[in-house]
């Protein structure tokens, strides 16, 4: 991320201070984008009993974890800092793991989800730490919301695992 003085955006935090913000900012970018991309691919090749339910939920899932990305990368850019560009700087950068398998039961759908939000919540944590390290207050408490948001996530592919 080397500065372009077309792309320097004024911030009074320490530039040195923001990379790590932004780094960490724009690995949870990557690990949203891989997200929504398996939320939808599960959503579109769900089947059986359950369908409807989990079809409709991971399509509200899949629209909330992609209304976060712009905002993530927002915050980046306000940072002084430059975000994501293509697929390969994603796949460079996510720690969530793609599912390209033929496959996929709907149980192990949700389970992968879920374990998968919990990743990202842990992502955002790491977001957070930097940015009170760097003093940056306002991606200190806007990442509260975006862990809420997968911490319920998470819960609800949990609850909507279990039997009986």
């Amino acid at each position: 991320m080397a500065e372009n003085p077309a792309l320097a955006t004024p911030t009074d935090l320490n530039r040195n201070d923001t990379k790590s913000v932004a780094d960490a900012l724009n690995s949870a970018l990557a690990d949203c984008f891989t997200l929504y991309l398996k939320t939808k691919n599960f959503h579109w090749h769900v089947s059986g009993p359950h369908f409807r339910d989990y079809h409709l939920l991971l399509d509200d899932q899949a629209a909330q974890i992609l209304g976060v990305t712009d905002a993530i990368a927002e915050r980046v850019r306000k940072t002084g800092n430059t975000t994501l560009r293509s697929i390969g700087d994603i796949a460079r950068r996510q720690t969530i793991s793609d599912n390209d398998a033929e496959f996929v039961a709907p149980g192990d759908m949700l389970a992968e989800l879920r374990d998968d939000n919990l990743k990202l919540v842990e992502s955002f944590r790491a977001v957070k730490e930097a940015a009170e390290e760097a003093k940056d207050n306002a991606t200190s408490g806007i990442v509260d919301e975006w862990t809420d948001q997968a911490e319920e996530r998470a819960w609800f592919l949990f609850e909507a695992s279990r039997k009986g």
